[in-house]
């Protein structure tokens, strides 16, 4: 058999297929399931993007736009970025891709040369250090903790930093923790980055659920230094769920954006031609919707949080956005696999191991889901726990 591309080969698989697997095999037989893994919002995409999506294909948009995306989203896209997250922007900075993913990955492809190093905050969104690797780059993880709320230092950054660094990843609100940094602390880092000439990649992918204790906050708004360091990603997914309709974001220093538009031009062509006007609608039409969204979903982060605090033995800083919480579960002296494995077998409660982001001390739980589960699943896992301590 030929080889095949090391990096590639090396892509860590999923920490949690047998899970899942196991999972997708219990519920076939009838048993219910109390999932918890869900990385995706549980509502239906918005009726106004939908239609204008529908508008546009009737419309016969089906064509190729500019590589970098379509004209009237990018131009929206700037407007959106000056008024709500205080960054000015021309379009021609901004990169319309097939996803945050597809941002992130070439973003990451754009910025590194072979060997260079990127850090990141562990735990971590699990893409982000197979992305880094097959870029040609080296992921430096710098461990944070539960009673700090998973968040790193300025001290941390300081002391990771080396003369291979080109790049710092900072996840505001986290996947998987739902913790974010304050405004003070988010600049505190942009300063070591500034000083120390390194970019920060700000994944703002959750901004919009953010439930009030910590003022969302951009890095590249800061002034013109941290503008210059900073490459701003989201997208369309989680806040307006979109997640199947794969359209993602870019904003960055002109001589980055021109880059990055020449890189997608030969690895994509462009973005979804139809879907990018349904993108037009949920910036000019769907705040009402996601206002409703993040409503409910600050009703089940209340939730599952005074639930998960009452059980004896777990440790979990209260999210502050997103849809996930991150539970210690290490006093229960097993990993987090196991902790899942033994959960999914003997309370059918279906949850992602810590290992896949990094802390193998934790678990993740998605509250994308009806209060229902959570009641039910958490009801579950506090039984479960009771078991193991008797």
């Amino acid at each position: 058999m030929k080889p095949i591309n090391t990096t590639v080969a090396s892509i860590s698989p999923s920490a949690t297929l047998a899970i899942t697997s196991k999972a997708a095999q219990l519920k076939a037989e009838g048993v219910k399931i109390c999932a918890f893994a869900a990385g995706e919002p549980d509502f239906d995409t918005p009726e106004c993007i939908k239609a204008a999506c529908a508008k546009a294909l009737a419309e016969n948009k089906t064509r190729y736009v500019a590589a970098s995306g379509l004209p009237e989203l990018r131009a929206a896209l700037c407007e959106k970025l000056r008024t709500v997250n205080g960054i000015d922007y021309e379009p021609s900075q901004i990169l319309i891709a097939n996803g945050g993913k597809h941002a992130l990955s070439q973003v990451f492809q754009t910025m590194i040369n072979p060997g260079d190093e990127v850090i990141v905050p562990a735990p971590y969104w699990l893409s982000y250090p197979e992305m880094i690797r097959v870029a040609g780059g080296v992921p430096v993880f710098v461990k944070t903790d539960a009673k700090d709320h998973f968040l790193m230092t300025p001290e941390e950054l300081e002391a990771a930093i080396t003369p291979k660094t080109v790049a710092v990843v900072i996840c505001s609100p986290s996947n998987p923790t739902g913790m974010m940094y304050s405004p003070e602390q988010l600049r505190a880092l942009g300063e070591v980055a500034v000083r120390r000439d390194i970019w920060v990649v700000a994944d703002e992918i959750y901004e919009c659920m953010a439930y009030g204790e910590v003022k969302q906050s951009s890095m590249a708004s800061f002034g013109p230094d941290f503008y210059e360091h900073t490459i701003t990603v989201n997208g369309f997914s989680k806040t307006y769920a979109m997640t199947g309709w794969r359209l993602g974001y870019a904003a960055s220093p002109k001589p980055f954006a021109k880059a990055l538009a020449s890189l997608q031009s030969h690895m994509a062509s462009a973005p979804n031609t139809f879907a990018q006007w349904g993108a037009l609608a949920a910036l000019r039409e769907a705040g009402p919707d996601v206002a409703r969204m993040v409503e409910a979903f600050a009703a089940r982060r209340n939730r599952i949080a005074d639930l998960l605090a009452a059980i004896p033995g777990i440790h979990c800083p209260r999210p502050q956005g997103a849809f996930y919480v991150f539970p210690d579960i290490s006093a229960f002296g097993m990993g987090s696999l196991e902790f899942a494995e033994k959960l999914l077998t003997e309370k059918h409660v279906a949850v992602v191991p810590g290992i896949a982001f990094g802390d193998d001390r934790c678990i993740r739980l998605s509250y994308a889901c009806s209060m229902e589960n959570i009641e039910e699943g958490v009801s579950r896992i506090a039984a479960f726990c009771a078991s193991l301590r008797a």
